[in-house]
């Protein structure tokens, strides 16, 4: 069962982290000097948040896959939606190894659809072609 992402470009981390857990009733499971991510189960979210953008916001919209079958699929249905995607595979990103792909909806909002592999001791950068990362410069890792 797919899992919904949300990632949100804060200012004051910390103030986010209180803010959050009091919301969700929980702590994050991950928690670093610059990101915090809880993975709730209801609603069945993973929800981010980073201090590393200069703009406070959504930073990127997505859906988490439990097996790189399912992450196929999606990337096959995005196939199929006629945008243009980037594929990743094993990138070390937000404190996670993950195969993933890259889209942006009509709208402009950067959509990441990933299964995690593992995790990783640092932020991580990303490796979005040259196109993609300016299509979705503030997604993700983007510099």
């Amino acid at each position: 069962m797919k899992r919904f992402h949300v990632h949100v470009a804060v200012s004051d981390l910390e103030q986010s982290v209180r803010f959050y857990s009091a919301l969700f009733g929980t702590e994050p499971v991950v928690k670093k000097a610059d990101y915090a991510k809880w993975m709730l189960e209801d609603p069945r979210i993973n929800f981010a948040i980073s201090n590393r953008r200069a703009k406070a916001g959504i930073d990127h919209l997505g859906l988490q896959a439990e097996n790189g079958a399912e992450l196929e699929e999606i990337g096959t249905r995005l196939a199929q939606a006629d945008v243009s995607t980037t594929a990743q595979k094993g990138a070390n990103c937000c404190y996670a190894k993950s195969d993933k792909y890259w889209t942006v909806d009509p709208q402009g909002i950067p959509w990441e659809s990933f299964h995690t592999l593992d995790g990783v001791p640092l932020y991580g950068e990303d490796t979005r072609t040259k196109a993609m990362v300016k299509e979705t410069a503030s997604a993700c890792c983007a510099r």
